[in-house]
């Protein structure tokens, strides 16, 4: 049985502190989330396993911190949704606003809808399945993780990248600097299906194509590493 959390009663405040105290105690529960009138800052900070629906729209970041939780919007979010995101699951059913899952370090984001611009900025180890489009500059500074996008990518995607696997089905407008189109091999086919089937994404993996650093920017040597 779930646990109604009504916004049009309670503070953000008193909510975000209610959710957070059960992750913390390992509670396990399940709540819900009414009226959230496109607040700002909605289940945020929570590390431990608790599920919270959100039935609506949120502002802007949503979900951030996120750790071990599982934060479902049944509706679109704002700038910033699942912002340093460690781990757990973060769905959003519409659309979310620019910066989407932004330096994440863990855990699945899963868009239903459209991504806006600089989807996945400085992501490092999040993985986020984007089911429409993607805005421009998405995947900017990636260091680790993986975006999947099944409809098409704005501008410059992958500008300046590390070592993030970006697949995309569609159209790709243009490619950022250092950002290349790479071989799809077996192992990347047998990940994305994987990928896919956790996002309930119905998409055949062989249709991706994968794009990723061409390491030409790096000013690193392994073979000077004793020297750092």
């Amino acid at each position: 049985m779930s646990i109604s959390l009504d916004m049009a009663q309670t503070e953000l405040r008193e909510v975000n502190t209610t959710l957070q105290a059960a992750a913390k105690a390992q509670a396990n529960e399940d709540y819900v989330i009414e009226n959230p009138r496109g607040s700002h800052a909605v289940a945020c900070g929570l590390d431990g396993p608790v599920s919270v629906t959100v039935k609506g729209s949120t502002g802007y970041y949503c979900a951030g911190m996120n750790k071990d939780a599982e934060v479902t919007v049944e509706g679109s979010a704002g700038p910033g949704v699942a912002e340093n995101m460690m781990s757990g699951v973060v769905t959003i059913e519409g659309d979310a606003s620019q910066y989407a899952g932004a330096t994440g370090h863990g855990g699945l984001l899963n868009i239903k809808g459209n991504a806006s611009s600089r989807c996945g900025i400085s992501m490092k180890g999040i993985d986020i399945v984007v089911h429409g489009n993607i805005g421009h500059m998405s995947a900017f500074m990636a260091q680790k993780g993986n975006l999947v996008v099944l409809g098409d990518a704005g501008d410059a995607l992958g500008d300046s990248l590390y070592e993030a696997c970006l697949f995309v089905r569609g159209d790709v407008k243009s490619l950022g600097a250092d950002c290349i189109e790479k071989e799809l091999r077996p192992e990347h086919i047998e990940f994305l299906a994987d990928l896919l089937t956790k996002a309930g994404a119905d998409a055949n993996p062989e249709e991706f194509k994968r794009y990723g650093s061409a390491r030409t920017l790096y000013n690193f040597n392994i073979d000077n590493a004793d020297a750092y």
